[in-house]
């Protein structure tokens, strides 16, 4: 019973080790992708792109080619990472080695992954912008405009995570249920809530999208950035009907739950 309790600690303890890490790094992400390019656009402190160069020149330029070539690497390092770890082969394998930690290993070496891609990410400063907002009074209220919009689209999807089971899709309450002998989680769902979340890789692309190409100036590793980060996301999408079917069923069912309370208070008042 002791070892149990022990292996019980050392399991939450690898848990929420690994929530701090991923939270912090989804933080660094926001920081990445959103607001530290628009803040270099309403500061110029630094250079984005260089328009006085023809594209022609710019793709012959060894400097721009070494950058891209870095930065498709850690895309491809990414993508690799996230695809592989949820195939099914994979997962099922990892699962009979980790157990309850299998889902923490996937949120780790998912954050992982985009600690190196932003640590390394090499800016393309010597190509053309396809883009730029730099005309009064636009140069500052369009990037006021572009802030603002990051922020709404980070606060849904924060919103969306927390509805979504958040301390299972962090691998919390893997850990809970193991320590409490329930085991699966995702086995006390219904089949086609089941069935749902295996096709629900990305519950946010919208945001995303909007996130990744809403930007006052559109450099050429920016473009790489959004344009494979979008094209992945649109090819792991992979809802049908009958997942749109029970997601209507289930929001109905919230709306009626949230109306029931009011409802109760206008009998008392009669």
């Amino acid at each position: 019973m002791a070892s149990l309790t022990v292996r019980g600690w050392a399991l939450c303890a690898v848990s929420l080790l690994n929530f701090g890490f991923v939270f912090i790094s989804g933080a660094d992400f926001i920081r990445f992708v959103s607001f530290r390019a628009i803040y270099h656009n309403i500061t110029g402190d630094t250079t984005l792109c260089q328009d006085s160069i023809p594209w022609s020149a710019a793709l012959q330029d060894s400097s721009v080619l070494g950058s891209l070539v870095v930065d498709v690497g850690l895309l491809a390092l990414f993508i690799v990472q996230h695809s592989l770890l949820a195939w099914s082969p994979v997962k099922q394998a990892l699962q009979s080695v980790l157990g309850a930690l299998n889902r923490t290993a996937y949120c780790f070496t998912t954050a992982l992954a985009l600690q190196m891609l932003m640590r390394y990410w090499q800016p393309v400063t010597g190509a053309p912008c396809l883009w730029s907002v730099r005309h009064a009074p636009w140069s500052i209220w369009f990037p006021l405009l572009c802030f603002s919009l990051h922020f709404l689209c980070w606060a849904i999807i924060c919103s969306i995570l927390m509805i979504f089971d958040y301390p299972e899709f962090m691998g919390i309450k893997q850990v809970y249920y193991e320590c409490l002998g329930l085991g699966d989680p995702l086995s006390h769902k219904s089949p086609r809530a089941q069935r749902f979340l295996s096709h629900l890789r990305h519950p946010v692309c919208v945001e995303l999208g909007v996130v990744l190409w809403l930007l006052p100036a559109m450099s050429l590793d920016r473009l790489l950035l959004a344009g494979s980060l979008s094209t992945y996301l649109a090819l792991a999408h992979s809802l049908d009907k009958q997942d749109l079917a029970y997601l209507c069923v289930q929001l109905n069912n919230k709306l009626q739950l949230l109306a029931e309370p009011q409802r109760g208070s206008e009998h008392k008042e009669k």
